[in-house]
């Protein structure tokens, strides 16, 4: 299986060294020429580039016929062919331009047919058949050439000629386990990929699937808003006329009972079901808001008094930390007003009895404003503060303590923030409290002047409060 990814290795380095040989060549070509006349050492030279454009043309037709998926075994004889008829043009000197005695010349032609040794290796791509086509013809050749003469030069260049080509073999044989250790490594990091891409496709399909299931689950709670609002409005209707006896005493009085927890369950179901329309809207997109100035100090003044009565039951003390310059942020007046509201709401539920709640507005140097609220509740894990942004999660000690609530307040919270351009976020310092941000970028916060302005217009006609409010974006 791998035999024909070294092939195919082989041919390309043949191809992006094409000039690397006959550099080598030209410079013993040069040298021939001082043996002999330049009509031989251009011949020698000019059969050399013949051979090894030979290679490189079937190199060339090698590749096209991968890209056909042409599959053949010949190409492996027809390539070692050319490799051997390159071979045979390195040891021609060693024969032809030999001079007898001339022994300078002999060490100089045993070290060409070496380097060329070497050089092939070195470009061969670790495929073995070529390596022994060519470097086996040279290495025998030059053997014999050294032997045919007497002395122990000789022998020492022949046998360095053996011991080097028996050396280059074993390395190769041992590179190319290597090689084919890689193309396997390659073909299973193919098929994972291919697995992993057939994977990511069928979990993006799946992802689709899920997401047009939420909208149309979203799509379809934002337009039963009247549906269900409208018998629960009737059920806390009656139940507080039962409740407060208006149509008469009742002649049973556990009945007043039962009409208070009717009551009770039916505010906190609409309470339930308004988050979840709310919610829903968010994802469906359909919670149209209305930009224009506002002011975040007095919606919190106005949710704190809405929240008076469970703030005086508790016994808890609400602080304010306001600026003194007039402020306004550009944002939806009632989206604003029920971020308040849950927030304040949270801390009321979870801060003890006695303690101190603070809400505070403030402008950093940058421009940008932040509306927080702080309790020393019981806090969150640092490792549920993000997730306390999805619908119906709950924090372990609402958990644990079984306190009323379905996880929709901090999500309903972080979906309006987003709609807005503004950006939540908590710091837990458990178990000695929370702290929830909301912070207005510079370009939704107006200045000092336009504040002013803001308050201005209100009582302004229709047209030139549009304007206003066009420019102050």
């Amino acid at each position: 299986m791998w035999e024909p990814n070294l092939l195919t290795l082989f041919v390309r380095n043949q191809i992006r060294v094409s000039l690397a040989m006959p550099i080598l060549a030209a410079f013993l070509m040069a040298a021939i020429f001082t043996w002999t006349n330049w009509i031989a050492a251009v011949s020698w030279f000019g059969s050399y580039l013949t051979a090894q454009a030979i290679q490189y043309y079937l190199c060339h037709l090698y590749e096209q016929a991968r890209k056909d998926n042409i599959q053949s075994r010949d190409w492996i004889g027809m390539l070692c062919a050319s490799e051997s008829l390159i071979a045979v043009c390195w040891v021609i000197p060693l024969f032809a331009y030999w001079e007898t005695g001339n022994q300078a010349q002999h060490i100089f032609l045993v070290t060409i047919t070496l380097a060329a040794i070497a050089a092939r290796v070195l470009t061969a791509g670790n495929y073995m058949p070529v390596i022994l086509a060519g470097t086996g013809i040279i290495a025998m050749a030059t053997m014999t050439r050294c032997l045919m003469e007497t002395g122990i030069v000789y022998n020492t260049l022949a046998s360095v000629v053996v011991l080097a080509e028996i050396f280059f073999v074993q390395l190769v044989r041992r590179l190319q386990g290597t090689a084919q250790e890689m193309l396997v490594f390659k073909a299973e990091r193919e098929a994972l990929i291919g697995q992993l891409d057939g994977a990511l496709s069928e979990a993006e399909l799946a992802r689709n699937k899920a997401e047009e299931a939420n909208l149309a689950k979203s799509r379809f709670l934002a337009t039963m808003s009247h549906e269900l609002r409208t018998p629960l409005n009737a059920i806390l209707g009656f139940s507080e006329i039962l409740s407060k006896e208006m149509m008469g005493p009742h002649t049973v009085p556990v009945y007043k009972s039962y009409s208070d927890d009717i009551h009770y369950s039916g505010d906190y179901l609409l309470k339930l079901i308004n988050d979840i329309l709310d919610l829903s809207r968010i994802e469906a997109n359909r919670n149209d808001l209305v930009i224009e100035p506002v002011d975040p100090c007095i919606l919190a003044k106005e949710s704190a008094e809405l929240l008076s009565i469970q703030t005086t039951h508790k016994t808890q003390s609400v602080q304010f930390d306001f600026p003194s310059q007039p402020l306004r942020v550009m944002a939806d007046n009632r989206a604003l007003r029920q971020i308040w509201l849950n927030l304040l709401s949270n801390a009321v539920k979870f801060a003890p009895d006695g303690s101190k709640i603070s809400i505070s507005v403030r402008q950093k140097a940058n421009g940008a404003v932040i509306l927080s609220v702080a309790d020393n509740g019981p806090g969150l894990h640092a490792d549920e503060l993000d997730v306390m942004r999805t619908a119906f999660v709950r924090g372990s000690y609402a958990r644990k303590k079984a306190i009323d609530g379905a996880g929709l307040g901090l999500s309903i919270v972080s979906g309006l923030a987003e709609l807005q351009e503004a950006e939540l976020s908590m710091k837990a310092n458990h178990p000695s409290g929370l702290i929830v941000a909301l912070e207005f970028p510079p370009h939704k916060v107006l200045g000092t002047v336009r504040a002013t302005l803001a308050d201005a217009n209100q009582s302004m006609p229709e047209s030139q409060r549009r304007l206003i409010d066009m420019t102050s974006c």
